[in-house]
């Protein structure tokens, strides 16, 4: 997986595959990089920023940094050992050349830019002709640059943004007027070298070529020792570690916040509407997250992560919003940006309206997250364990109330039956806590009788005799497979008969090979989706946990094959072609990755 080969790479009217695309990142921004070089997406200066490159989303006006051998060419590539550094090698008829991608972390030794790419450009054998093109668009695509020279450097500025392109030993760069190109041939042992130091509302710092150079050996030694920090001794372990990579790239260093994706706008459905931006941190996503934390030995990110978000939610306390940004912020107003869409699947959004939904499930991972959080043995201080105890009692009004479902649904609000499971946790948890003296009990009796009140609510609406299943709603005949998140969570024990028979309604109903449907029903927008990536992991897991090992064990290895060719997964597939769909790399497919591997683990030792 780490260390594999790719076919000559493809476009399709300009756009790479999903599936060709490598992430690197510094904990603050993300690059995608397809295999044939080009970086088609880069937010600079944050990760929910507007963007500099975002070729992925329109080829034409997105902007992009190509660099590619300029004759036929196959590539490989892999991340170096340990890392979040990409290593791509071209071979042609003439000779091979190998190029190493990283956004660098700062280092001791000098001053670093504000954020910073770095390409280094090495001769293995023989000889090839390269060229390379950079073109910055700032602000989605929408501002093209002024380009001059500073101290002879090329230096791209838009208000109060400035990138340089700061190249050695790679050619000449000519300043087009909204590109800068140069044209070069690597011989063997050679070695070139392309930086871009990036500002915002600061001033510009040109490097020298040694400082460059460093600070990539930094960052590739830096991310080998996080690694190597990592505890996790179980199966698939190569999988489990590039998860916990790519996981880490999407946690925002200057905040502890977790990003759900790196990315907007990729699609679910090829020429469709289901178009969004993810660069949020979702509650949805709490108890995996802090779970994958602690079960890899993260201990500081597990902190980090809870503290953000009580510091995220006391502003809307005791109502959770779905989603909060990076920076704790409520506001994530959804527009549409004038771009063309990845292959023509417009519109192209960003900022997230489900921002604005009542999601029910949310109470019940928070209170799950501070519930998996002391029984790793951390404590919370006064003024968390009061807000929790709050937020008990906030569902003890609204669990009645119909949500928008997990699933962020844009039809009318219904009584999801997950949701109410959450609820149902919400209390659990919270009278487990309060019943450890960890947060107030002066309203455990309440607790109490509300959470039988949910599980009333759940087993006589929400349960079908036909199917021997929950279902998606009250009164539904549907199934939905987020239900399975009702085991993974503790609502019932994996021998309950009901839950073991919703496992196998899922199965039965929503799977095809190792894909799972997240549900078949409306959801009040038109087309499509491929399958849903965690929904298969958490099939794997729920598997596990009802006895069946071996059919854990099976789709486990299936859903571990279906990663790219550097471990990477995006939040949907395409059951009939393989392709890659929605927004990468996608954490929760990563977080169900790492939960479904631990589980299975444990019930096979």
């Amino acid at each position: 997986m780490s260390d594999s080969a790719v076919a000559a790479p493809v476009r399709t009217d300009g756009y790479a595959e999903l599936r060709d695309y490598a992430v690197i990142g510094d904990g603050r921004s993300v690059a995608l990089i397809a295999c044939d070089g080009a970086v088609d997406w880069l937010s600079w200066p944050d990760l929910d920023s507007p963007t500099l490159f975002a070729a992925v989303l329109d080829q034409a006006r997105g902007g992009r940094f190509d660099l590619r051998p300029e004759v036929p060419y196959t590539a490989a590539r892999r991340y170096l050992p340990g890392t979040n550094v990409l290593e791509t090698t071209f071979t042609t008829a003439g000779g091979t050349v190998r190029v190493t991608d990283a956004l660098t972390l700062s280092d001791t030794a000098s001053l670093p830019p504000g954020r910073e790419l770095v390409r280094r450009i090495e001769g293995l054998a023989g000889s090839v002709p390269m060229g390379w093109s950079v073109q910055p668009r700032f602000g989605y695509g929408a501002r093209v640059p002024h380009l001059a020279r500073r101290a002879g450097v090329p230096v791209a500025t838009c208000g109060a943004e400035a990138v340089a392109i700061c190249a050695w030993h790679a050619g000449r760069p000519q300043c087009m007027p909204d590109s800068v190109t140069a044209r070069f041939r690597t011989e063997v042992g050679t070695r070139a070298l392309i930086a871009l130091p990036y500002a915002y509302q600061e001033p510009l710092v040109l490097p020298a070529r040694a400082e460059c150079e460093a600070r990539l050996d930094h960052t590739a030694a830096a991310w080998r020792q996080w690694s190597d920090n990592r505890t996790y001794t179980g199966p698939w372990r190569e999988a489990v570690l590039r998860s916990a990579l790519a996981l880490k790239l999407l946690v925002f260093a200057p905040s502890g916040a977790v990003a759900a994706a790196a990315t907007c706008s990729l699609p679910e459905e090829l020429g469709g509407e289901r178009n969004w931006d993810y660069r949020f941190s979702w509650v949805r996503d709490s108890a995996f997250t802090l779970d994958a934390f602690l079960k890899l030995g993260c201990a500081p990110e597990a902190t980090s992560y809870l503290w953000w978000l009580m510091h995220a939610s006391q502003l809307t306390h005791p109502r959770l919003n779905v989603l909060y940004r990076l920076s704790g912020g409520t506001r994530a107003p959804e527009r549409t940006l004038p771009l063309a869409g990845y292959r023509g699947s417009s519109p192209v959004r960003v900022g997230n309206a489900a921002a604005g939904q009542l999601q029910l499930d949310t109470y019940g991972e928070l209170l799950q997250t501070a519930w998996l959080y002391t029984t790793a043995g951390h404590r919370l201080d006064a003024d968390v364990a009061r807000r929790l105890a709050e937020i008990a009692d906030f569902i003890c009004t609204t669990w009645r109330q119909p949500d928008a479902g997990i699933w962020e649904v844009r039809s009318a609000p219904e009584h999801f039956t997950q949701s109410k499971m959450m609820c149902w946790i919400t209390l659990d948890r919270a009278l487990d806590l309060a019943g450890r003296q960890l947060i107030p009990a002066r309203h455990a009796a309440r607790w109490h009788e509300e959470r039988q009140a949910v599980a009333d609510f759940v087993e006589t609406r929400c349960f079908s005799q036909r199917l021997n299943s929950h279902t998606r709603s009250a009164g539904s005949d549907d199934v939905d497979a987020s239900l399975l998140l009702g085991l993974l969570h503790g609502y019932r024990p994996s021998d309950d008969r009901r839950m073991s028979g919703t496992v196998s309604a899922v199965q039965k109903t929503l799977r095809a090979g190792p894909y799972v449907n997240r549900y078949l029903g409306p959801d009040g927008l038109s087309g499509s989706e491929g399958a849903f990536l965690a929904c298969s992991f958490w099939l794997a897991e729920a598997l596990a946990r009802c006895g069946r090992t071996e059919e854990a064990v099976s789709l486990m290895d299936q859903l571990v094959a279906l990663g790219n060719d550097v471990g990477l997964y995006s939040e949907e597939i395409d059951p009939t072609t393989g392709a890659f769909l929605g927004n990468l790399p996608q954490g929760l497919t990563h977080l169900a990755l790492i939960s479904a591997a631990c589980a299975i683990g444990e019930a096979t030792r």
